[in-house]
């Protein structure tokens, strides 16, 4: 039986059409494949932010650790265990200033963890997550993928090479921009994110 992990991240709530088309494939997907569904929402639940309780608690033996870095360690060890235990991954996330909602930031700073998801050996890092599938979703207002913006896409490719460096290689990406350049902009932006997701869909059945 699959499992579907799906993290949202906007804080833009029902307006987010990064968490919209998120939401529309991992339920797609579940339709298709049956399964069970866990939701991660970082704008509703952020994740902190990574302290040295849990930098200096990572490399302690576990029974030297204080009670701060224990707690530490093992909120981490949860969002690894939860990543671990997807078949089918979907991320989401809508661009903040040129980059990724620091929530999300956040999730992989705790979870892009040296020896857990990965390790180096004598070629290199080498991703120890491997065998999933990611759907990923980005969205942006400004157009990102293409033309005199896309060197300043620190959202997309920042993301495909987080996942990729853990070893999730496997990634299907859905793009949602141009929003802000209008109404026209905007309702084609849609019509060709709804377009890719169901395209997605078809396949994965």
């Amino acid at each position: 039986m699959s499992h579907i992990l799906l993290i949202t991240s906007s804080p833009r709530g029902d307006g987010s059409l990064s968490a919209r088309f998120g939401t529309q494939i991992a339920e797609g997907v579940q339709a298709r494949l049956g399964g069970t569904l866990t939701v991660r929402d970082l704008a509703a639940n952020p994740v902190p932010h990574i302290t040295p309780a849990y930098i200096h608690g990572r490399v302690t033996a576990p029974d030297a650790r204080t009670p701060e870095q224990s707690d530490a360690v093992n909120f981490a060890q949860s969002l690894v265990e939860e990543l671990k235990a997807a078949d089918v991954i979907v991320l989401s996330s809508g661009m903040i200033n040129f980059g990724l909602p620091s929530p999300l930031k956040a999730w992989f700073d705790h979870v892009t963890w040296p020896g857990v998801t990965f390790s180096y050996d004598g070629n290199g890092p080498k991703g120890l997550l491997t065998g999933k599938k990611v759907y990923l979703v980005t969205a942006s207002g400004g157009v990102f993928a293409e033309g005199p913006y896309a060197p300043f896409d620190f959202q997309t490719n920042y993301l495909l090479h987080l996942l990729g460096f853990i070893g999730l290689t496997d990634v299907e990406l859905v793009r949602v921009e141009g929003t802000v350049l209008g109404p026209d902009a905007e309702k084609a932006a849609v019509a060709g994110a709804e377009a890719a997701v169901q395209a997605l869909l078809t396949k994965a059945a």
